[in-house]
């Protein structure tokens, strides 16, 4: 059983792969704790870049958010089943330790993510 004492581990290497996959998205908070990438457009109703990804060191695990999931329906499609068992919520994946194959598929979904901004920009403006 994974224990907290494993998460900054299990961050680093979600830190690593959201970077790898999403290379032309905008780094705007990185700490021990927390990344946060963004587009490198402006959202029309915020007047900011709009948010792309997110990934959090939590108590009970590692939160990993993919917020294109939010507006793409055409995404959501391509979310595998062994990804399906990690998701909490409609963005978010949650991961308590290292596991290579589910990490690949995240790196799929996530460069396929990164693929699709220009539907992202249209959804959302």
């Amino acid at each position: 059983m994974a224990t907290s004492d494993a998460f900054p581990a299990v961050f680093q290497a979600l830190r690593s792969l959201m970077i790898e996959a999403a290379p032309d998205m905008v780094i705007t908070a990185d700490t021990d704790c927390c990344l946060t990438l963004k587009t490198t457009w402006t959202e029309a109703r915020t007047g900011e870049p709009a948010w792309f990804g997110w990934l959090a060191l939590k108590k009970s695990y590692v939160a990993y958010h993919l917020l294109p999931l939010y507006s793409l329906p055409e995404l959501n499609a391509r979310v595998p089943a062994s990804l399906e068992k990690k998701r909490q919520g409609k963005t978010c994946f949650g991961f308590k330790t290292i596991d290579p194959a589910l990490f690949d598929d995240l790196r799929a979904l996530t460069a396929a993510a990164a693929a699709q901004e220009e539907a992202l920009k249209a959804a959302i403006g």
